[in-house]
């Protein structure tokens, strides 16, 4: 999945941007290249890689999201598979319920694949509904992306990069 902390500050310190991703997807990249320009403008970011697939995601991270002043959503090809999908689902909601700044990126995918579960999208949620007895949180999970991707954001295709 994604995240680390940006410093090696407590985990009590909050922190103005999270950062969800996936991180094979772009942790190298991308996000490394984001949290390194938030760094020289002394933004704190939050983001985290130690949550293994599979997990759910701890308080800390929870807690993270809940206290940053703005989500940084990187939709990437794989985003879906991971359990970006339940950070997702309380970025939504502090978007909605605390007002934070929701903003979402498109890393080498079409933001309507990722509105429309598309593509790599559809594949993931195929794997979802068939492993997860729970079908109302893939529900949630589907929702918490047709909400995200109505945020206005950026893409970053190719061509724009």
């Amino acid at each position: 999945m994604s995240h680390s902390s940006s410093s090696s500050s407590s985990n009590t310190q909050k922190h103005e941007v999270f950062i969800s991703f996936r991180s094979e997807d772009t942790r190298r990249t991308f996000t490394s290249h984001l949290n390194g320009a938030l760094k020289r403008l002394d933004i704190e970011a939050y983001i985290d890689d130690k949550v293994e697939r599979g997990e759910e995601i701890p308080a800390t991270i929870v807690r993270a999201i809940g206290e940053s002043k703005l989500s940084v959503i990187v939709f990437s090809k794989n985003y879906a598979d991971a359990k970006c999908l339940d950070e997702l689902v309380k970025i939504v909601e502090c978007g909605r319920s605390k007002r934070q700044i929701v903003l979402p990126v498109f890393y080498d995918i079409d933001p309507s694949d990722v509105r429309n579960q598309r593509g790599t999208f559809a594949e993931a949620f195929a794997k979802h509904e068939r492993h997860f007895e729970e079908k109302k949180k893939v529900r949630e999970w589907r929702n918490a992306l047709v909400e995200a991707t109505n945020y206005s954001g950026w893409d970053c295709n190719d061509v724009n990069r």
